[in-house]
């Protein structure tokens, strides 16, 4: 008798998805034929479809999410023009509003399922165990994205507006979203990551919150120059530089390295730019600005390029 009531729970199950997400119910459907089920709705199931769906809850699903796209929109504006009014809130607005996007998606999705479903007893008892198989294979990966979502909002391993490198891929976090989040890499493409690759891989944030962030700049000069000058030609460069954010240290390391078969010296700036969006243009002042002070100050490459140019 319990295997009987399943198959009958499973057949009710099978044709009212049919009815309600045709393309999401292919591997019921080939299951339910395997069991020579039949997968054709009947007048019965178009019933209880009319009883489990409360069309005057559509309606107002319908309105609350015109209402919810539309409360959205407005504050994203105001967050965009706050952030360019007050630079040095930008990140914390940002924040505040992911959080808020993220309340706004969870009550409107809990108000649409309570007002727009009758989850009476018998319904219930009708498609209760058969629709927690079939609607949990049917959304793994949309579940395992939206836990991740929460996971990220909870343990914060970055935030909006952090620069972070993750999978290849390194630039801003715009959006954290319910399935995916948004990323803008430096060469304005966005990338679209589901949240549930970022529960099992290392992600690198730069700047962890903070508007600013450690920018490095590489250097590489031949051991028989002059270094200490060439290091404080550096750190003079950098800190002259209308992108340094100087509350902050502004470090020149130094060391050797093999280099295309000679042994250079290599030095290594490591300063913060005031603004995370400033990095590049930072790392382009500061280059051009040690070339020229080298070429002034006869500080050469180290002797391959020496060779290849003469």
């Amino acid at each position: 008798m319990r295997a009987s009531a399943w198959l009958i729970a499973m057949r009710k199950l099978q044709k009212l998805l049919a009815i309600l997400l045709v393309p999401g119910t292919l591997a019921l459907t080939e299951s339910a034929r395997g069991q020579g089920l039949d997968t054709v709705p009947d007048a019965s199931d178009i019933a209880l479809l009319s009883q489990i769906i409360d069309w005057t809850g559509i309606v107002q699903a319908a309105v609350v999410i015109l209402f919810a796209w539309l409360l959205l929109r407005f504050v994203d504006r105001i967050v965009e023009d706050l952030g360019k009014s007050i630079a040095e809130r930008r990140l914390l607005l940002q924040r505040i509003n992911a959080f808020f996007r993220f309340s706004v998606y969870l009550t409107t999705i809990a108000f649409i399922v309570l007002v727009s479903f009758d989850f009476s007893p018998r319904v219930l008892a009708v498609i209760g165990g058969a629709s927690v198989v079939a609607v949990g294979f049917a959304t793994r990966d949309l579940l395992a994205s939206l836990v991740g979502g929460i996971l990220i909002i909870l343990d914060r391993p970055f935030q909006i507006g952090d620069r972070v490198k993750f999978g290849g891929e390194y630039g801003d976090i715009k959006k954290i979203g319910l399935r995916s989040v948004k990323l803008t890499t430096l060469d304005d493409s966005t990338v679209t990551i589901p949240n549930n690759l970022f529960l099992s891989e290392v992600t690198s944030s730069s700047n962890s919150g903070q508007l600013d962030m450690q920018t490095v700049v590489d250097f590489y000069i031949g051991l028989d120059q002059d270094v200490h000058r060439a290091r404080e030609l550096i750190r003079e460069a950098a800190a002259t530089s209308r992108y340094i954010y100087l509350p902050k240290p502004i470090n020149v390391l130094a060391a050797q390295l093999p280099l295309d078969g000679c042994v250079s010296m290599h030095l290594r700036l490591k300063a913060y730019v005031l603004d995370t969006k400033y990095e590049k243009d930072f790392e382009t002042d500061v280059t051009l600005r040690v070339h020229r002070a080298f070429a002034d100050h006869s500080i050469l490459p180290p002797l391959i390029f020496k060779r290849e140019i003469d």
